[in-house]
């Protein structure tokens, strides 16, 4: 109440104790004077709320360790579960978020210890080999970290488009620490050593490797298809566009597939030697996954998926059928399968071929033949063929 219509009410009732008006009107003051402090103490509704620091809490202990499993803190600080800061988010239908880690990952606790052992927000170890062992036994994604990796003091930078495509990167351009050959020559010179080494003859661009799915001068070995002739059986003409290389070593392969406008992006891992840095530093995508890992791509989309020597003999039967399922699974609709120079033993061709048989491929070309690079008394066979996914009722 204003004092103006106080004095007002006051003025309208004569006769009222000069004592009584006094003490209403003292009533009327410090009634105001208390609502004015109250809703001072108090934000207003539309105000934004206050911002409250508080400290991290600690990591909480995830569900994918078993009780009594001695895990390194950064562990449980990545798998989490972490809330969502909104709550439920209806489009993963959960109000936390679980980073993926491969479950194999608990059954090599001193590996993974050592791998998430390092100081947050600093330098990760030098430890490309220890990594890629665990990735190789089944750890796999790997945790995130929050640390740098280690990598080239003074790197070139990488060449324009073409001639990055066939051109060795400097020796300074990667760090050589995991691998025994500290540079580019070396790993050249060592496809004419005894010593077995994954691809050894992949480094050097300018030998055999120049010459890897192309028309040959000279009789060719049938088991050796081109990418000319590949393409020439798609259907209709120029409808592979996108792909896969599983096992893509240096990246030749999608070297060759981008210089007939194809983009193919190549699973790499470094079996010592830089097979990652070098395809990157020819302008291929290295995907660096394991050949036992799911493809990381929706169902139904590539219309290539190549594989040389990786998806052979060496892989369980019933794990081979599972990566063929896969490699089925990723591609369209008429999409091809070009299996190159799968190898075995003679006496378990059999059963393989009904590996890939059993996956629901049709049979564009087939072609069966000896292996003899590491002599005959193996009884060692190739099989090359290229198939392709049904382009009606695949499902």
């Amino acid at each position: 109440m204003s004092v103006t219509r106080l004095g007002a009410s006051l003025d309208a009732a004569p006769g009222v104790p000069i004592r009584r008006a006094l003490l209403f009107l003292l009533v009327i003051v410090g009634s105001n004077l208390a609502t004015f402090l109250l809703s001072s103490s108090y934000t207003s509704s539309c105000a934004p709320p206050p911002v409250v620091v508080t400290p991290a809490p600690a990591a909480p202990r995830t569900a994918a360790a078993p009780e009594g499993l001695d895990l390194p803190p950064e562990f449980h600080a990545f798998a989490g579960p972490h809330a969502l800061p909104y709550g439920r988010n209806p489009n993963m239908g959960t109000a936390e978020l679980r980073p993926p880690v491969g479950h194999p990952c608990l059954a090599f606790p001193d590996l993974l210890a050592a791998f998430l052992t390092y100081p947050v927000n600093g330098s990760c170890p030098d430890d490309e080999l220890q990594a890629q062992r665990l990735l190789l036994r089944g750890c796999e994604p790997l945790p995130r970290r929050r640390c740098r990796p280690a990598a080239p003091r003074d790197p070139a930078p990488p060449l324009p488009f073409p001639d990055a495509l066939w051109s060795t990167p400097p020796d300074r351009s990667v760090h050589w620490s995991a691998y025994t050959c500290k540079s580019f020559r070396c790993l050249v010179d060592r496809a004419r050593s005894p010593r077995f080494d994954d691809c050894k003859d992949c480094f050097d661009l300018a030998g055999r490797e120049r010459r890897r799915w192309v028309n040959a001068t000279g009789k060719r070995n049938p088991l050796d298809f081109t990418i000319d002739e590949v393409l020439a059986s798609a259907s209709p003409p120029g409808s592979v566009r996108i792909g896969l290389d599983v096992g893509g070593g240096t990246g030749t392969f999608a070297v060759r597939m981008r210089e007939r406008g194809v983009t193919v992006v190549a699973t790499t891992v470094n079996l010592n030697g830089p097979f990652s840095a070098v395809a990157a530093a020819r302008g291929v995508v290295p995907l660096y996954v394991s050949v036992a890992a799911r493809l990381p791509f929706f169902d139904n989309t590539l219309d290539i998926v190549h594989s040389m020597h990786v998806l052979s003999g060496w892989f369980p039967a019933a794990a081979l059928q599972f990566a063929l399922f896969d490699v089925y699974r990723v591609l369209r609709p008429g999409g091809l399968f070009w299996l190159d120079h799968f190898f075995c033993g003679e006496a378990e061709m059999a059963a393989y071929v009904e590996v890939v048989e059993s996956v629901g491929f049709g049979k564009v070309r087939w072609v069966t033949g000896r292996k003899l690079d590491r002599g005959p008394k193996r009884k060692e066979v190739y099989l090359s063929a290229l198939l392709q996914k049904p382009l009606k009722n695949s499902w």
